[in-house]
C-alpha cells in the first residue's frame, strides 16, 4: 500500500480517512471496519498490512485494524440547497489549520473540496461533487473531515485519531451527494463525532463514527 503525496491531510502525511480507507480495502474489503492512527500515516512509502496493523518500512505501527461494531447512528441529512448555503460559509474558506487537505482545503483545486458549514442546530453539511473516478477510500474520505470540522474552533486544529466505517453503496462519478456531520461528545482533548454520506435521492450511502485529537 502506499498513500500518494496528493491524497494528504496535514503537510507531510495521508489524509487520516483516504489512509484510513485504504488500509481497511486491504484489510476487510467492503465490512464495517475501525482505524485507529498509530502515527501520520506517510506518504509514498511502501506499508505493509500483517495482520491487523499496518507498517512502515522501519516495522513501526502506522494503524491498528478491526471489525467495527454498533454502527447503527446516523446523523440527518439535509437537502442539497441547505447544504450548498452551509458550504458558502465554511469557515475554513478564511481560517483553516491545513489549507492543502485532500479532502476540506480550500486551496486544492484537485481535492474533494469538501466544505462543511455549521447549521443553526451545531450540525455540519456540505455538497459533495463525486470525483470521476470512486472508490471506497473516497468514501471514508469524504467521511471524515466533516464530523471534525464540526467541533474545529479558530486556533484549535483537530486531526483524526480513529474512525469506523460503514459503506452501503459508493456513490456514481458526477453525483451531487450530501455529507452530514455531528458532535457526539467533547471531553478535554478528544472529540467523538459522527458523520452520514447521501446521495441525490437521499439515500444513505455511508456513516462513520470518528474520535478526533486536539492538538
Amino acid at each position: 500500500m502506499i498513500i500518494e503525496a496528493r491524497f494528504n491531510g496535514p503537510p507531510g502525511s495521508g489524509n487520516g480517512g483516504w489512509s484510513a480507507g485504504v488500509f481497511a480495502t486491504a484489510y476487510g474489503g467492503q465490512r464495517p471496519v475501525e482505524v485507529t492512527l498509530r502515527q501520520p500515516p506517510p506518504l509514498d512509502t511502501p506499508l505493509t498490512l500483517a495482520g491487523d496493523q499496518v507498517h512502515d518500512p522501519a516495522g513501526e505501527v502506522v494503524a491498528q485494524l478491526r471489525p467495527a461494531e454498533h454502527l447503527d447512528d446516523v446523523v440527518p441529512p439535509v437537502d442539497l440547497a441547505t447544504a450548498r448555503a452551509a458550504s458558502a460559509a465554511y469557515p475554513g474558506l478564511t481560517e483553516h489549520p491545513f489549507p492543502g487537505c485532500y479532502v476540506c482545503g480550500p486551496q486544492r483545486v484537485d481535492g474533494l473540496r469538501i466544505f462543511p458549514g455549521r447549521l443553526p442546530d451545531g450540525r455540519t453539511a456540505a455538497q459533495f461533487s463525486v470525483p470521476a473516478q470512486v472508490t471506497t477510500a473516497t468514501v471514508w474520505a469524504a467521511l471524515d473531515c466533516p464530523g471534525g470540522w464540526a467541533v474545529i474552533e479558530a486556533g484549535r486544529p483537530y486531526v483524526l485519531g480513529r474512525i469506523a466505517v460503514r459503506i452501503e453503496a459508493l456513490p456514481r462519478p458526477g453525483d451531487e451527494c450530501v455529507v452530514t456531520g455531528a458532535v457526539v461528545e467533547a471531553v478535554g482533548r478528544k472529540a467523538m463525532v459522527r458523520t452520514s454520506l447521501y446521495g441525490p435521492d437521499g439515500a444513505l450511502l455511508g456513516r462513520a463514527r470518528a474520535t478526533w485529537i486536539a492538538r
